[in-house]
Parts: structure tokens; sequence; C-alpha cells
């Protein structure tokens, strides 16, 4: 396969899993999955996900796999590990501030097999490294990403990546204005979305 059919599928890939995945998530959709699937519709919904992104990734390391290295110098290696590992404790210390259960579907089979009636979403989280940033996930996602582009195939990765979180995050931003209304506009005019510039805005 030639480096730009190589591309070209590696980014066929993303873009199916941006599509499926925006689509499931779209109001419409999950109503008319959800009665299906009940309580096992968000577990669902982040299983497929992961299995795609895997399909995703496979198909890039498949056919990108003979790019390479770009045989960066030693100090650039460096500082693109330490990126990457700043990304992976900012993204353990973002996850402490989200209902992990929830997020992931198991706490609503929990609550379904005991009887229990639990709202899907969370409250409007403003503590934590929600002070600095909204989306304290994605920049992390962005970290560990851009850390890793001592190849090819990672800096595709980095770009598409990036490019699905930032599209992601616009949507995203759509739903929480809905959901939780004036109080998520005066939060989004406060806090920066990716990189906290503005310091501790709350």
């Amino acid at each position: 396969m030639t480096p730009l059919a190589g591309h070209l599928a590696y980014t066929l890939a993303w873009l199916s899993f941006g599509a499926l995945h925006s689509l499931l998530a779209r109001s419409p959709v999950k109503d008319r999955l959800r009665p299906l699937l009940g309580p096992w519709y968000r577990l669902a919904y982040n299983g497929l996900a992961v299995v795609h992104l895997t399909f995703v990734w496979g198909v890039g390391w498949f056919a990108l796999a003979g790019a390479g290295a770009f045989g960066l110098p030693g100090w650039t290696r460096d500082l693109l590990l330490a990126i990457e590992i700043a990304g992976w404790l900012l993204m353990a210390v973002a996850l402490t501030g989200y209902d992990l259960g929830r997020m992931g579907g198991l706490s609503q089979i929990r609550n379904h097999r005991r009887g229990l009636a639990a709202p899907e979403d969370e409250p409007l989280r403003t503590d934590g490294l929600h002070r600095f940033v909204r989306h304290p996930v994605y920049s992390a996602g962005f970290l560990i990403l851009w850390g890793r582009i001592g190849g090819e195939f990672n800096l595709a990765t980095a770009v598409w990546g990036s490019l699905y979180l930032v599209i992601g995050a616009l949507f995203e931003e759509r739903w929480l204005l809905t959901l939780y209304g004036p109080a998520y506009a005066d939060y989004r005019r406060r806090v920066p979305a990716f990189v906290p510039w503005k310091g501790c805005a709350i």
C-alpha cells in the first residue's frame, strides 16, 4: 500500500468512527435504542466505541506500518515522552471528577437490578480541574496524542484524534447548553475549553 493510500484508508476509518459515534449520540437515535437496550444502552454505546476505535487504530497501524519513525534527536524524544506522561497523569486526575460507574454504564445496570431509577446525566461539575478548563479529559487526550508523534502513524493519529476531540467538544457543548441552560452558558463564558490560559477561573 502506498503512503497516500495508507493515509486515505486511515482517514476514512476515522471518518467512519466520527460519523457513527455522532449518530448514536443524537437524541432521536438514543430515544429509539434506549427502549431496546434499556439499562444496557450506555455500556453498549461505550463498548461499540472501544471496538470501533480499536478497528480504526488497526487500520492505521496496518496502512502506515511501513512509514517508520522520524529519527528525532534524543532531547526531542525525551520532551515528547514527558508530554505524554503529563497527559496520562492529567487523565488520571481528570477522571476522578466524574462518576465513572455512570459514565461507563455499570451504574445504570446495577440500579436497574436493584429496582432503582438513576438519572443518566451528572450534575454540572465546576470544581476540581473544571475550575481551569471545561474539558480536562480532552486536554489530557491532546497531550497524550501529541506526546507520541515520533512516527508518521502516530502523527496521523494525533491529527485525526485531535480533530475528533475538537469537533466532539463542539457537539457536546451544544448538548450541555441544552441540559444545563444559563448555568452552563455562564460557566462557558468564564472557563476556557482546553487550555487553562485564564488560570483558576472559578
